[in-house]
């Protein structure tokens, strides 16, 4: 099974939105195996971001992320990465298709719920720099049975 890294946001935090938001998740059919609620600090803000440091929008994406904890998930499931990249929808939540998790609950590009990662290389670096081994939780689902049909696993 693939594994991939989610941030609810500051702004989900504080609108009262992280029960829906992991719900949705879940009704996918994904598998929550870690989850913790976190506080950025600058140094992190910025390895985390390293590729957008040198913008001038930076400081805005770190006042952003530091405003309030976040919670760190890391879903699992059969291509499980881009199974959730389409799900939170484009990254503009004015631009994000309805039924999506910004088209339905964002208006912004930086107060836009989550950060999903963008591909398995980055779900792997973003995973280990957020949680170690005794972090995840290996778990049997009774509902695994009727998630995939025998020849997709």
């Amino acid at each position: 099974m693939e594994r991939t890294f989610v941030i609810l946001k500051p702004c989900t935090l504080q609108r009262g939105l992280v029960g829906e938001v992991i719900s949705r998740f879940e009704k996918k059919g994904l598998k929550l195996v870690a989850m913790k609620m976190y506080r950025f600090t600058k140094e992190k803000c910025a390895q985390h971001y390293a590729h957008l440091v040198s913008k001038p929008f930076y400081p805005i994406i770190e006042s952003s992320m530091m405003a309030a904890p976040v919670i760190l998930c890391c879903w699992e499931g059969i291509d499980a990465v881009s199974v959730v990249r389409e799900m939170t929808g484009a990254t503009n939540g004015r631009n994000a298709a309805p039924g999506t998790v910004r088209g339905d609950f964002c208006m912004s590009h930086q107060e836009n719920i989550v950060h999903a990662s963008d591909s398995q290389e980055t779900a792997k670096a973003e995973l280990e720099r957020f949680f170690t081994a005794d972090d995840y939780f290996e778990y049997d689902s009774p509902l695994f049975d009727y998630l995939y049909a025998k020849d997709e696993l």
